[in-house]
């Protein structure tokens, strides 16, 4: 006569089958959740990779005014910009670079350099190397997040365009 009952051999593979699906779902979802934080933050250093481009834009369009106004010669267009070969850090407010080599701190959602706000773990390197009539700008994003230390690059020519 047939058993329509399980055996136990039976149930332990049953019981091992789903614990092994079970266990590749949760491993599933902690990559996924892993692997999220970290596109925000690679998203996060592209901005400020693009922002930084655009504060090295911002300083030479303010010589060019200053140019037109009179207050500056055209040889004058680079000031403000040289001296960064070894890399410089900028806000989106400031006019000019600096030197130091600080991690940027978030502050009512903007990341700046300022005192206050509270400290991340992004730093922003802006490298112009100068050329005859243009600027060569790069700017690299640096964070580590669990122990990987991760880069974002930005590159353009910013040139003497009047």
């Amino acid at each position: 006569m047939k058993s329509k009952a399980f055996t136990l051999i039976e149930v332990i593979v049953a019981t091992f089958i789903i614990t092994v699906g079970i266990g590749g779902v949760f491993a599933l979802i902690q990559k996924t959740i892993s692997d999220t934080s970290l596109l925000a933050d690679r998203l996060n250093a592209t901005y400020l990779a693009q922002e930084g481009i655009e504060i090295v834009k911002n300083i030479r369009d303010t010589n060019f005014l200053k140019i037109y106004e009179g207050s500056l010669t055209e040889e004058q267009w680079t000031q403000d910009l040289t001296g960064c070969e070894g890399g410089c850090e900028a806000d989106y407010t400031d006019s000019i670079l600096l030197t130091n080599d600080r991690y940027l701190k978030i502050e009512g959602g903007f990341y700046k350099y300022s005192a206050s706000g509270i400290e991340t773990s992004f730093k922003r390197k802006i490298t112009i190397t100068p050329d005859t009539d243009k600027l060569e700008v790069l700017v690299e994003v640096l964070w580590e997040e669990r122990g990987n230390i991760h880069q974002v690059a930005a590159q353009e020519n910013v040139y003497k365009w009047w």
